[in-house]
């Protein structure tokens, strides 16, 4: 980020370690698939996942050592969500608005926070269909997103 009143950048920025460093032997890289695994078939989140890795397992960072990224190792093991992390999160936040209002019908703040949520919703829609991992005809619908988040 720039400075405020100059047009120069700062150089202070967290240096990942070499990959040199972060590589381990085979065995350690099966392991930590198999906690990989483990955790995504109980049903946590991969961002969930990542932290109990770095926190519990000593794993800081996993695309240095495994090779690939947390989502492609998932998605190797059939275990990759159906919809995005992000996606769901926010309509699990919509979901709640929409509670909010139909019980506080004037607090417009809320209502307006609520469009903000639904366009971020909608533009992440749009980004995740034309990736792939949406299929074509995908819409976002309140009653269908409270729906998928009592199952989830």
């Amino acid at each position: 980020m720039a400075r405020m009143h100059s047009k120069k950048h700062g150089k202070a920025k967290s240096r990942k370690p070499l990959a040199e460093e972060a590589r381990q032997d085979k065995a350690d890289v099966a392991k930590i698939e198999g906690i990989i695994e483990d955790y995504a078939k109980k049903g946590i989140k991969p961002a969930m996942i990542g932290q109990k890795l770095r926190e519990e397992h000593d794993v800081p960072y996993i695309k240095l050592m495994m090779g690939k990224t947390l989502g492609a190792i998932l998605k190797e093991k059939g275990l990759s969500p159906q919809i995005p992390p992000d996606l769901m999160d926010l309509m699990s936040k919509a979901v709640g608005m929409h509670a909010h209002l139909e019980a506080n019908k004037h607090d417009i703040h809320n209502r307006v926070r609520m469009g903000r949520v639904e366009a971020k919703i909608w533009r992440l829609t749009k980004y995740y269909i034309s990736r792939g991992k949406l299929p074509k005809g995908w819409r976002y619908d309140v009653k269908q997103a409270e729906l998928l988040i009592k199952s989830a």
